[in-house]
């Protein structure tokens, strides 16, 4: 192996390691420093990542796969432990958890606690720790362990492509996050493939990327512009200043 190809295998598992995580620095500085707000933006994108790297932390010590895939997981929990807090002080006037009408089981994942969060992570992570000390040298559990973090992993476009659709609009969500999953993906695929990584990534892969670009058929269909309950919004806080200027 030639010097410039350790430094390109190098250069590419620090941009593995550090890349994917960074794509979510520029939407949380988008709700915090513009919209103080985070509509527009899937929380359940925290909750897939979130389960996704925890569970591929444990399928990491079953089966040793490269060591910036490992780091990939670890920078990630930590972004989103950061989103998500952000998501949960900006969160929408009209979210479930302010109308108290959530239709999922336990509210699961539209709690009002950021504290609510962190305990179920840290039971998730407590029972994932119990069944890998009783299976963990099963070969089968291992693989099993394997497909559900990155199938798990895969679908995280999914709810955004959710929301995109019920509100006819992108908007609130970062094209630079688009691009950044775009880019990122397709940068995983090929580095799962040159690599020669476990099955489960090479498949689940191929599978996200196919979701990104729906994403950016919708970004094309749809565009941005404010859904309904924003422009009402918007509306109110005009007439109220128009009052306000005539008295």
């Amino acid at each position: 192996m030639t010097v410039s190809t350790v430094w390109i295998s190098t250069a590419a598992s620090i941009g593995m390691a550090v890349g994917p995580p960074l794509v979510y620095a520029d939407q949380a500085y988008s709700i915090v420093k513009k919209k103080l707000d985070s509509t527009g933006f899937s929380r359940d994108v925290c909750a897939i990542l979130l389960i996704a790297n925890i569970t591929r932390c444990f399928f990491w010590l079953g089966d040793r796969f490269e060591l910036a895939l490992l780091v990939q997981s670890v920078l990630m929990i930590l972004a989103q432990l950061a989103l998500l807090y952000i998501c949960i002080i900006y969160r929408p006037r009209i979210s479930p958890e302010n109308l108290g009408n959530s239709n999922r089981l336990y509210s699961f994942w539209q709690w009002s606690s950021y504290t609510q969060y962190i305990e179920f992570l840290a039971g998730l992570i407590l029972c994932q720790a119990i069944l890998f000390l009783i299976f963990g040298r099963s070969r089968v559990f291992i693989t099993l362990l394997g497909f559900f973090a990155l199938g798990l992993e895969s679908t995280l476009p999914i709810p955004q492509l959710i929301s995109n659709y019920k509100q006819r609009s992108l908007y609130g969500f970062r094209m630079s996050t688009l691009i950044g999953w775009l880019g990122g993906d397709s940068f995983k695929t090929i580095y799962f493939f040159l690599q020669n990584s476990p099955l489960q990534f090479k498949v689940c892969a191929i599978f996200q990327l196919s979701i990104d670009f729906a994403i950016l058929g919708q970004r094309v269909i749809y565009g941005n512009p404010p859904p309904a309950p924003v422009l009402s919004e918007e509306e109110d806080l005009e007439q109220a200043l128009a009052l306000a200027e005539e008295s």
